[in-house]
């Protein structure tokens, strides 16, 4: 972030309103460094995170951990529903040593070092494409475990079985719409007092959900959101906005939440100088 940005005692977004639109028990990191940065934060979760209906397939790819050479995690939600279920079924002493490790971005790699096993491959760039890139030279012959949620893009299992790999995905967990934010979220938009600046994005379902939490009819969506900057972690979620009608206003470069909350900064100073 610019020196420029930090040079004014006025904090950046002060007088922004951002809803955050995140799982509940994951919105306190955005949160809280919109609020560093003076924004007031309205949260109503998009999305719910759920058990999958059956641990079955799971519970059979730990049990046989030592089988595979590579484990692929996707998201913080995968590693926590993984260690979850290992601590669950008795399974902590799993033998890692062997396993090479693959997370899609820094908050995935914490989360898994956290829990004690090492990391060896995080992409340049927080996509499932370019963990492809990272894998697929490396990937010939070998067993290959992803773990991740029930509705999940394909782009890694498939690009990596056309490398040659054999590639087992399993469900750690799935997302649900939380029909308890619908009224909320209508309410908020139509309080003129309460109506946010900016919406944060961070992921794909975020977009698919908060349209169906606006309900079906598409032209009052475009009333209820008119004026409102859409912000965008990554360019698979932002291709998502496009795809369903939705601007990109506001686009991290680097797709963490740290980059999107610098995007939102940026932009919104931006927009106060020009």
């Amino acid at each position: 972030m610019s020196k420029k940005l930090h040079s004014d005692l006025t904090p950046p977004l002060n007088g922004i309103r951002v809803l955050v639109g995140r799982a509940r028990h994951q919105a306190g990191a955005l949160a809280a460094e919109l609020r560093k940065h003076g924004a007031e934060v309205i949260e109503i979760p998009f999305i719910e995170i759920r058990k999958p209906k059956s641990f079955k397939p799971l519970d059979a790819a730990l049990k046989n951990l030592d089988t595979y050479d590579w484990l692929i995690l996707t998201s913080v939600n995968g590693v926590e529903a993984m260690w979850d279920r290992m601590k669950r079924k008795r399974l902590m002493d799993a033998p890692f040593d062997h396993l090479r490790i693959a997370a899609i971005g820094p908050a995935t790699k914490k989360a898994i070092e956290q829990r004690g096993a090492r990391v060896d491959i995080v992409p340049k760039e927080y996509v499932a494409e370019s963990v492809v890139k990272s894998l697929k030279n490396k990937v010939q012959g070998k067993r290959v475990l992803v773990v991740r949620a029930k509705v999940a893009r394909d782009v890694i299992p498939h690009e990596l079985r056309k490398a040659g790999a054999e590639v087992d995905v399993v469900e750690a967990y799935e997302t649900v719409v939380p029909r308890s934010s619908r009224a909320r979220l209508r309410a908020t938009l139509k309080n003129p007092g309460k109506r946010p600046h900016v919406v944060t994005f961070t992921s794909s379902s975020t977009v698919r959900n908060f349209l169906e939490l606006l309900g079906p009819a598409q032209k009052s969506h475009h009333r209820l959101l008119a004026g409102i900057q859409m912000a965008s972690i990554g360019p698979i979620t932002s291709a998502t906005l496009r795809e369903l009608g939705l601007p990109v206003d506001i686009s991290a470069k680097e797709f963490t939440i740290p980059g999107l909350v610098e995007a939102i900064v940026e932009s919104c100073y931006d927009a106060s100088t020009s």
